[in-house]
């Protein structure tokens, strides 16, 4: 048999989130499954090819190497589930869901692979994710060298964690976004929090209001009112995040650079309340009816709570802690300082555990990595949680690719005629590296992994 080379995704399942979170780390979760799953084994195969078929650089990729995909499912996530039924019932069916013990599933079916696949014995393997994934892949060379030649993490906010990096970055890039997509458009948004604060003073404009939304359920409080505005606000995180340069259906079936499409609504911020509202409403048709098919606008839709949500709800309780806020200033948003008691305090009331800050880091060493080799950050430069990311080199084999254009691993998705060149570039590069890896792996005279 000749050379084989094994590509491992770093794939899972992961919609919404099950306790109040801002809206950036809702919108990692939705990234990963635009709607929710049951346990039911078609409903999680549908789904799984879904966001396989969002990874079409693999595919590309695996027939210019002769590589052999291998899509590994998180623990704790669609059919993996070590308790069945049982596995979030509390704390302690839950203690086993951690990145670390996810890692060493990976590692264990590498080495299951290796001696179950004829001629895979001796082949290099090569870790491939996006976002978390991502962040999945470079923990996966740092911790196992001896298992995968190299990673490549796409769009993977890394130092998302403590205060490596300030806490507002995130949503001043979805404010950049906004700022360059069409003139007055991060002004009309930040104008719309005071609109709607001002209209929903009483029931009456209340009513107004979730009729001019086209709201599925009417406001009812302030309970509610809150709920709109961090509803909006993850919808405009989402569009930052999938701002592709053409039609897609990640999250939702959106135009080619929907943000374009949205800011043609959003050019006034001068307007009265009710007419700037009548427009956010126009502007959110684009990211919740480009079809056309919806009756009304589901505030639930983007944060649907399932069985896998609150395995992602868990770990963000535990120990993917990413500090949030905004002020106002720097950003279209209203201001919103990030509180971790408060975090911390529900994360209690939830599963009864408090969250670990710090555990990331001490574990996967910060912004210490220089020791590791090998690994890709590629990061597109309108995504979001590129604040979060390696943006430099920081050796010559920890090496950082910036797609200008670029959204959420915009250069894992499948070439498209519409591809920017800079993906293009960006995707030959990480190939040329990979080719390196393979290279020095057949050169070198210990290549027994």
């Amino acid at each position: 048999m000749g050379r084989l080379v094994l590509l491992l995704l770093l794939a899972f399942l992961m919609p919404g989130l099950a306790i109040p979170v801002p809206p950036a780390l809702k919108a990692l979760s939705n990234l990963h499954l635009s709607t929710s799953f049951t346990s039911r084994p078609s409903v999680v195969m549908k789904y799984s090819i879904h966001y396989i078929e969002q990874k079409g650089f693999m595919w590309d990729v695996a027939e210019e190497l002769k590589a052999m995909l291998v899509f590994a499912e998180h623990r704790y996530y669609g059919q993996s589930l070590p308790f069945g039924a049982d596995s979030f019932r509390d704390s302690r069916h839950l203690n086993f869901l951690t990145s670390e013990q996810a890692l060493a599933d990976f590692a264990e079916l590498i080495k299951h692979l290796k001696r179950t696949i004829p001629g895979a014995e001796n082949q290099p393997v090569i870790a491939l994710g996006g976002s978390y994934g991502g962040m999945l892949a470079a923990w996966f060379r740092m911790k196992y060298p001896h298992i995968v030649v190299g990673a490549l993490a796409a769009s993977a906010p890394i130092w998302q964690f403590e205060d490596i990096v300030p806490c507002g970055v995130f949503m001043k890039i979805v404010t950049t976004d906004f700022k360059r997509s069409g003139p007055n458009c991060s002004e009309s948004i930040q104008s719309s929090w005071d609109a709607i604060n001002r209209l929903t003073r009483n029931g009456t404009g209340m009513d107004w209001l979730s009729e001019a939304l086209h709201l599925c359920t009417p406001l009812k409080n302030a309970q509610d009112v809150q709920h709109l505005k961090d509803w909006i606000s993850e919808t405009w995180v989402n569009l930052a995040m999938v701002d592709y340069p053409y039609e897609s259906n990640f999250l939702q079936p959106l135009p080619a650079w929907p943000i374009k499409v949205v800011c043609q609504y959003l050019k006034n911020p001068n307007l009265s309340d009710k007419k700037l509202l009548q427009n956010i409403f126009q502007a959110l048709n684009v990211y919740y009816n480009y079809s056309g098919q919806a009756r009304c606008l589901n505030m639930s839709e983007t944060s649907t709570s399932s069985l896998g949500s609150l395995g992602w709800s868990y770990q963000a309780c535990t120990e993917i802690v990413m500090p949030f806020c905004t002020n106002g200033i720097d950003d279209m948003f209203e201001p919103q300082p990030w509180d971790l008691k408060t975090f911390s305090d529900e994360c209690f009331k939830q599963w009864g555990v408090k969250p670990r800050p710090s555990w990331i880091t001490s574990m996967y060493g910060g912004k210490n990595i220089s020791s590791h080799t090998n690994i890709i950050f590629s990061n597109g430069d309108l995504d979001p949680w590129s604040g979060g990311g390696v943006t430099k080199n920081i050796t010559n084999t920890l090496v950082a690719i910036i797609i200008p254009e670029g959204a959420h691993h915009l250069d894992l998705r499948a070439n498209s005629a519409f591809d920017p060149m800079t993906v293009l570039l960006a995707r030959s590069l990480e190939v040329k590296y990979m080719k390196q890896w393979i290279r020095d792996f057949y050169a070198s005279p210990r290549k027994k992994h």
